[in-house]
């Protein structure tokens, strides 16, 4: 029978195949490896494997009540800023337009605002109608209340920034922001996150002396920056280590760095404060098996960089917000295991609105009509 041929050799063809394998699994092996020289993951700090925070309410399908803002006229709205008085939104996306978004309206207005070409990410609203941009390849960008784009920076103790990530405006004019990573650019990000070394850094920015300050180096993929309502700390989040902190910028503990949340259900990105007493923070992924093991483990983040270079990776999923207190309790997470890509949340009146790396609308969840339980 078939099953039962031998080898000219005298093995069993299963033998044979066993045999084969043996030799050819650690060749293959070796292959993928070797593709994948010049990136040389190494391990996660240990805090990345801990157990997720507790969170007492959830709603696991945020996509069910969900709906789309802007379809198909704002491809990729990483970032939002909410002019309360104008009633609009600024974000900005792929095709290097910074647009804004007229939440009020039914259907709601989509305009090209400002172009300021790359790929603008973090946006907040300055005074006099200006508008501060993070690109990732120019640096930080003003956008006059003329709609003229000026450069204000794009380096720090000689460093150029490689991924200007997130940023936030204090009351006295100060900006603080991130670059994500200085070895990096936005198109490789993956690489930063994957490699498990720290190349991000918060910054600031003093309009009123032009000096660009490193305040804090060695972070994991910086990202989101928020000033807190009181102008005493900033809080800025490391997607690779599921946390965010706080920097002190007055008081006794001014220029220190405190633990504000960790062990996040997933990778922090953006985040935001509504003004009442809560803040939000985007989940770009949730914390899934797949994300557990890559991150766990270097030889399957060096394995899984080189199939991308011939293959497209699924992407991130279980993605969503989660609502965190003043003490840095989380109170409520908004989630879904389809949804990906979710870079900003931001509570608006009865509305929990969310932006996308990838998609081409701002979402939006009624929260009267489906809270968190």
């Amino acid at each position: 029978m078939a099953g039962r041929t031998s080898s000219s050799a005298g093995l069993p063809l299963r033998a044979v195949g066993a045999l084969l394998m043996l030799i050819v699994g650690p060749v293959a092996l070796a292959i993928i490896l070797f593709s994948a020289e010049g990136f040389d993951p190494v391990p996660i700090p240990d805090g990345f494997q801990s157990e997720t925070v507790a969170v007492p309410a959830r709603n696991d399908r945020l996509l069910l009540g969900s709906e789309r803002v802007g379809e198909g006229l704002l491809p990729g709205p990483e970032d939002l800023a909410y002019d309360a008085e104008a009633g609009v939104v600024y974000t900005g996306c792929t095709d290097g337009w910074v647009k804004r978004v007229s939440i009020g309206e039914s259907p709601a207005k989509v305009e090209n605002w400002v172009y300021v070409g790359g790929r603008p990410l973090g946006v907040t609203i300055g005074g006099e109608g200006q508008l501060v941009v993070a690109e990732p390849y120019k640096g930080l960008l003003r956008v006059t209340q003329e709609r003229n784009v000026e450069l204000l920076t794009n380096e720090a103790n000689g460093l150029p920034f490689r991924l200007t990530d997130e940023v936030d405006i204090a009351k006295n004019g100060v900006i603080y922001f991130t670059d994500a990573s200085y070895k990096y650019s936005l198109d490789e990000y993956i690489l930063d996150t994957f490699g498990g070394r720290p190349h991000g850094r918060l910054m600031s920015f003093d309009p009123s002396t032009n000096q660009t300050r490193v305040l804090v180096r060695d972070l994991y993929f910086a990202n989101g920056v928020q000033v807190s309502p009181t102008q005493d700390f900033v809080l800025f989040c490391e997607t690779s280590l599921r946390r965010c902190r706080k920097y002190h910028i007055q008081g006794e503990k001014n220029g220190t760095v405190e633990d504000f949340v960790d062990n996040l259900p997933g990778l922090p990105d953006n985040i935001h404060y509504d003004g009442e007493g809560h803040y939000w923070i985007a989940l770009f992924s949730g914390r899934t098996l797949s994300v557990y093991i890559a991150m766990k483990y270097p030889i399957v983040r060096k394995l899984l960089i080189t199939l991308s270079r011939y293959v497209t990776l699924p992407e991130f999923t279980d993605s969503g917000i989660i609502g965190i207190d003043m003490d840095g309790k989380p109170f409520a997470l908004y989630k879904d295991h389809s949804l990906s890509s979710v870079t900003s949340g931001l509570k608006i009146g009865n509305y929990l609105y969310y932006g996308s790396l990838t998609k081409s609308y701002i979402s939006r969840l009624d929260l009267t009509k489906h809270a968190a339980k």
